[in-house]
């Protein structure tokens, strides 16, 4: 995968805007929430972090706020953008628990597994 956003679209139907380049996101590491064959994980949904939202993934057993040198993972505060598993937020929204997502930063196959209007109820102001 070649830096940026690959080519890849976003929810909006444009091109994929980045999520966070610090820290630096998305299953291959370029700041956007591109996808491909082996992001098994499905890392689409460009999401702020609550700690709500965090506490709520460590409970489900993906503890993202606690640090990770020998991944280069500097764990995750509130504010932070975060490329998520698709799943994970969809399960975030089943339980209430979902944060908010840019949907300029969230791809398109996003779409396959969470309704549009679910998002947009969710945006991030600006």
């Amino acid at each position: 995968m070649s830096k940026g956003n690959g080519g890849q679209t976003n929810v909006l139907g444009k091109p994929l805007e980045p999520c966070s380049m610090d820290p630096m996101t998305g299953f291959y590491r370029t700041g956007h929430c591109c996808t491909g064959p082996g992001d098994v994980g499905l890392h689409t949904v460009c999401a702020v972090m609550t700690e709500e939202f965090l506490n709520f993934s460590k409970s489900r057993g993906n503890d993202l706020s606690t640090p990770m040198p020998r991944y280069d993972f500097p764990g995750l505060k509130a504010g932070d953008r975060w490329c998520l598993c698709v799943t994970r937020w969809v399960e975030a929204l089943e339980a209430d628990m979902a944060p908010k997502v840019v949907l300029e930063a969230t791809h398109i196959s996003a779409l396959e597994f969470v309704d549009l209007e679910d998002l947009k109820a969710h945006e991030a102001d600006g």
